[in-house]
């Protein structure tokens, strides 16, 4: 089936999700969607997340889009139930398959995660880890300014290395030894955190996993594009064409040229 695959972020996060569907997934043609202009979800409430969430999902429908993946951290721990019963075709989030990867990666059995701060108070991570297994100890921590730093570009600066100190030192003294990078902004800040955080420390990207979930949902219900053909990828935001556009371009294996503003509010 040749409909092009959904995804939408707060911002340029999911650009990560994203770049990984594009190299798991080649022939899928892409339509992406960051709320450039409401950026950050993470401190906003349940109500205004769910809010934006069926925003752009009503827009990404109107792409005839054969699947969807929320590919912000926030809005699957938020969202992701109820636009899970509203719409009828399949969509998945970034957080089931991140805290797979992390239980099956730990050896100690303790596991850090970190997100914002509506992700780590929905719980949500703890929950699906222990679900899994009982045995394992979570310990998580909000790392606001996180989302910010990379939005503004600072992914190797003296700035992002002393917050990433200041909010990890945690992390460090519970000796954990699997880190789920519960923001799909993080694992563009990966490098300062795993310097922080040293080498026995496995570091999860929930954007991989997710791909490689898509993949083989999109394969079990047959909608997996297996034609090879150029993929087609369209971009909107909300907000910041310029900014998004060369952000992207350091993000993603494809350049950018064209990227449409939509007014989401109208959705």
């Amino acid at each position: 089936m040749n409909n092009p695959i959904g995804v939408f972020d707060s911002g340029v996060g999911g650009l990560t999700v994203a770049r990984e569907i594009m190299r798991q997934l080649p022939n899928e043609d892409l339509v992406y969607f960051g709320d450039t202009a409401r950026v950050p979800y993470g401190s906003k409430s349940k109500k205004t997340v769910l809010k934006y969430s069926r925003q752009i999902v009503r827009f990404l429908l109107t792409k005839n889009v054969k699947a969807i993946v929320a590919a912000c951290n926030t809005a699957s721990a938020l969202a992701l139930d109820e636009i899970a019963a509203e719409i009828d075709i399949p969509i998945i989030g970034v957080v089931k398959p991140g805290a797979k990867m992390a239980v099956e990666t730990t050896k100690t059995g303790n596991v850090g995660v970190i997100g914002t701060e509506s992700t780590v108070k929905s719980g949500i991570y703890n929950d699906y880890i222990r679900e899994l297994n009982s045995d394992i100890t979570v310990v998580s921590k909000a790392c606001p300014l996180f989302v910010p730093l990379v939005e503004e570009g600072l992914l190797e600066d003296r700035v992002t290395d002393d917050i990433v100190g200041r909010y990890l030192h945690e992390m460090k003294e519970y000796k954990v030894d699997s880190l789920v990078l519960g923001c799909t902004h993080y694992p563009l800040i990966r490098n300062t955190i795993k310097r922080y955080m040293g080498e026995n420390v496995n570091l999860v990207n929930p954007a991989f996993e997710t791909a490689k979930s898509l993949k083989e949902m999109l394969t079990e219900q047959k909608l997996l594009n297996e034609e090879m053909h150029k993929p087609q990828y369209e971009y909107y935001v909300s907000d910041g064409v310029d900014k998004f556009i060369s952000f992207a371009d350091s993000v993603l294996p494809c350049r950018v040229t064209d990227t449409t503003v939509v007014d989401i509010e109208s959705y």
